[in-house]
């Protein structure tokens, strides 16, 4: 069993900054997010693996950057240039194998942090 804490989620003003972190209880081949907007699909938004490789959905691609600690079985999500159209409930998932982008392919949840940009 794996237990996934999130954090950082919050309101911000559109162009704005925001961090989210995810710890987990033990260290896990890849670590990323999805998010889920009201009325929306669960959308793979990006994800790292111990090694760094990393994969991000286009929408979010110069605006986001996945990190993560391997010491600290801990991932990142540095959100800049927030725009209103990201705001979501963001949920940090992990796999022991390789990154995908499907949701239901993924293991272990967090329990999801609320993102909020405002225009």
């Amino acid at each position: 069993q794996v237990q996934l804490v999130e954090s950082g989620g919050g309101l911000v003003q559109a162009g704005g900054s925001l961090r989210l972190s995810c710890a987990a209880s033990r260290r896990i081949y890849a670590m990323g997010w999805f998010r889920q907007a009201p009325g929306k699909a669960r959308e793979f938004v990006t994800a790292i693996t111990t090694g760094g490789s990393t994969k991000y959905v286009d929408a979010v691609k110069g605006r986001f950057t996945i990190s993560r600690d391997n010491a600290k079985n801990t991932v990142y999500l540095q959100m800049n240039s927030l725009k209103p159209e990201d705001t979501a409930v963001y949920y940090c998932a992990s796999r022991d194998l390789g990154i995908v982008t499907t949701a239901p392919l993924y293991d272990y949840w967090g329990q999801g942090t609320q993102v909020t940009v405002s225009s």
